[in-house]
């Protein structure tokens, strides 16, 4: 086997197991210590591992939160999708609170009712949602986070405390066994507050974020009620909504 083939063999390796020593490169390919600790040599020069003591593991991995405007335009056509689906649930005369998520924008798009307050920290949403008549906007007051495009701070929290309301719908940067998780905490921290003020939590993901946790933590699996995706997730994912008692609706292509 030419090194070229090992260290793509290696790699397989470490993607299923997350370590490996040299003695086990040793003995799956039949090569010297030397041969082996080169191999490992030469895969942490092209940065695709980190060497420990006696081996190696895979580097963490994080994805990228891209700004508002690129979020919009990443899986565009799943969160239509998603969206849609979400503002089906939604019925004349409720009260809910829209979070800052590009996903849950497509579901204030998608608002077909003509009598219904929303409460958002999202100037994309209030600014969507000002076009649509009988539409009762409340634009929580705080810090801009202008990047992301989404009022935080104290004062959000606050006054998120003084409402109560039909239905939540947020979105997720990752939802996991660990539960449901985002990039920054201060965005964190009022979907948590949006969390406790609803007597239905619904969460936004198309199948990208299922099974992925990110940096901040902000609610755990058993806190949200029904989790909208575009994409039926496998077995295993089904098995832990179940044992959290989350409802699953996937939102399928419309045929004609």
């Amino acid at each position: 086997m030419y090194q070229e083939e090992r260290l793509i063999s290696i790699l397989d390796y470490l993607k299923e197991h997350k370590r490996i020593t040299a003695d086990q490169i040793c003995s799956h390919y039949d090569v010297s210590k030397d041969t082996a600790r080169r191999d490992l040599v030469k895969l942490e020069e092209q940065k695709l591992i980190i060497r420990t003591r006696g081996g190696a593991i895979l580097p963490s991995s994080h994805t990228e939160i891209k700004d508002y405007q690129n979020r919009l335009e990443t899986v565009s056509y799943e969160k239509e999708l998603i969206g849609r689906k979400a503002a089906s649930l939604i019925r004349e005369g409720d009260r809910i609170i829209l979070d800052a998520s590009t996903t849950v924008q497509a579901c204030a798009e998608f608002m077909n009712v003509t009598n219904a307050a929303v409460i958002t920290n999202s100037i994309n949403q209030a600014d969507i949602l000002s076009s649509k008549p009988g539409i009762q906007i409340h634009l929580l007051g705080g810090e801009l986070q202008k990047e992301h495009r989404f009022l935080y701070g104290s004062s959000v929290v606050e006054k998120l405390s003084k409402y109560h309301v039909d239905k939540v719908f947020i979105g997720v940067v990752g939802i996991s066994e660990r539960g449901l998780s985002i990039a920054h905490e201060e965005d964190g921290m009022v979907k948590r507050k949006m969390i406790s003020q609803a007597s239905q939590v619904i969460a936004l993901a198309d199948h990208s974020k299922l099974g992925v946790t990110d940096f901040f933590l902000y609610a755990d699996l058993h806190e949200i009620d029904l989790l909208i995706t575009d994409k039926e997730p496998d077995k295993s994912f089904r098995d832990l909504l179940d044992k959290n008692n989350v409802e699953l609706l996937v939102a399928e292509e419309e045929t004609t």
